[in-house]
């Protein structure tokens, strides 16, 4: 069983039931349909979306985590379209989707710019991009405390210049490093440095 399958095979949700904060705030910001999320896990954004009548795609790698997902939407009476695979083999539509997710969803390194582009592909020009990680500077966070959560890997900690760079085809009007206290489910509880992005794809 995979790390991701264990940590989700658990009866609690891991990192919660409620969406994350900024990805709530930046929602009200925004507008479409069809909206992606990318290493949604439990499905705590992605049924948020769908409550306030947004057409869900969301993919990660495990099976548990999906079985979760599909449940907390069939509690709230949502659907959600769920896809299990990784982003290496995932097929998208390209500019189709009217908003891309990406909460917590941290890649390797040497994969992380590919991945980013691949699922910026299938953002719809004058679509948007929310994103929240945990930055470089997490790691002094994490010795201070490790019920923060994140990756032990530094490797796998965000830069915000790097970020910039992944995303070229994207006016960004918010993105910034800033320190925020967690508090979702088991994993992801006290004080974060994480770097934000808000942005519109432009109309190439």
């Amino acid at each position: 069983m995979s790390f991701w399958d264990q940590r989700y095979s658990q009866p609690e949700y891991a990192y919660g039931t409620t969406p994350n904060n900024y990805f709530r705030e930046s929602m009200e910001k925004i507008s479409g349909e069809k909206i992606l999320f990318a290493g949604e896990g439990e499905g705590r954004n992605a049924v948020f979306a769908a409550l306030n009548g947004w057409k869900v795609t969301a993919v990660d790698l495990s099976v548990a985590a999906k079985e979760k997902a599909e449940a907390l939407a069939l509690k709230n009476a949502v659907k959600i379209e769920y896809i299990v695979s990784d982003l290496e083999e995932l097929v998208l539509p390209e500019m189709y989707f009217d908003a891309l997710v990406l909460i917590f969803a941290h890649f390797e390194e040497a994969k992380r710019a590919g991945y980013h582009r691949k699922l910026a592909r299938s953002v719809k020009p004058g679509g948007w991009l929310i994103l929240e990680a945990f930055n470089k500077y997490h790691v002094n966070r994490q010795a201070e405390n490790p019920e923060v959560g994140g990756p032990r890997d530094v490797n796998m900690l965000y830069d915000m210049k790097d970020l910039k760079r992944d995303f070229p085809d994207f006016e960004l009007s918010e993105c910034y490093q800033t320190e925020t206290e967690l508090h979702e489910g088991l994993y992801h509880l006290g004080w974060a440095s994480v770097v934000r992005i808000l942005g519109r794809k432009k109309n190439l």
